[in-house]
């Protein structure tokens, strides 16, 4: 078919190198974001080595003090956490309502939804 010159062209557009060089760029963006925060990281716990704090265990200072990958696999943690809880009180709805539903049975009692 003719329709709008789509049968008539013959070259092909490659978009895939773009896309692999953006990939590529990203990839080396983020190894270099995380050699930095490990540079950091390694820096204070030298820090505070020698200035000899022992206020490691404050909250605040502990969550700073942790690497990106520590961090991301706390959230990973507490989020797997938080779908599970909600998880068994979806069941535990459930099983709310076939109660119920089994109790308006036993009493013959109707729905007026």
């Amino acid at each position: 078919m003719g329709l709008f010159g789509l049968g008539k062209r013959k070259e092909v557009i490659d978009l895939s190198e773009g896309y692999k060089r953006k990939r590529e760029a990203e990839e080396q963006r983020r190894v270099k974001d995380f050699k930095k925060d490990k540079e950091e990281d390694s820096l204070n716990f030298l820090g505070k080595l020698a200035s000899g704090s022992d206020s490691d265990n404050e909250s605040g200072e502990e969550d700073s003090s942790l690497s990106a990958e520590e961090r991301r696999k706390r959230l990973t943690k507490r989020l797997l956490n938080m779908t599970n809880r909600m998880e068994d009180l979806s069941n535990q709805v459930y099983h709310l309502k076939q109660r119920v539903e089994l109790l308006e049975k036993k009493l013959k009692i109707s729905k007026t939804d």
